[in-house]
């Protein structure tokens, strides 16, 4: 048997937010390099967190992706994402969504309408792992599983 002992306990940092409708506790980095880490990029634990209701959906704004892949799972609330590719698409409450980031897409995320609308409580966690540079591509999918 193959015994492999524990190298390190992190525990999170204190949240913060990202945009204004993500507030999360980030794991990945951390303290550990980088290319110890790798193939993972990032990952963020948006522990439940309750937001009151809006008419304005909360969210981060258009920002640029590097080609990466990112999975999400959605505990708590919904979040919609569209590109400049035109793909879009609702992570509901149940869904974990992989999609390829791609290089050069531009992208947007932020809480569904209806969610922006009645508020709730939100909760999700999502991993970034990075590409080999061969598949970096310029296209985008998304699969929700």
């Amino acid at each position: 048997m193959n015994v492999k002992n524990i190298e390190t306990i992190i525990a999170p940092r204190q949240p913060h937010f990202v945009g204004d409708g993500f507030r999360v506790h980030n794991f990945i980095p951390s303290e550990i390099t980088m290319q110890r880490m790798t193939p993972f990029i990032m990952l963020d634990y948006g522990s439940k967190f309750y937001f009151p209701p809006s008419a304005k959906p909360r969210g981060v704004n258009v920002h640029p992706h590097r080609g990466f892949e990112t999975v999400t799972i959605a505990y708590k609330g919904k979040v919609a994402h569209h590109d400049s590719a035109g793909n879009s698409g609702v992570i509901s409450e149940g869904d974990v969504q992989w999609m390829t980031a791609a290089s050069g897409i531009l992208h947007k995320e932020y809480h569904e309408e209806n969610f922006s609308k009645l508020g709730g409580d939100f909760q999700m966690v999502q991993l970034w792992v990075n590409l080999p540079a061969d598949k970096k591509c310029l296209t985008q999918n998304t699969k929700k599983l």
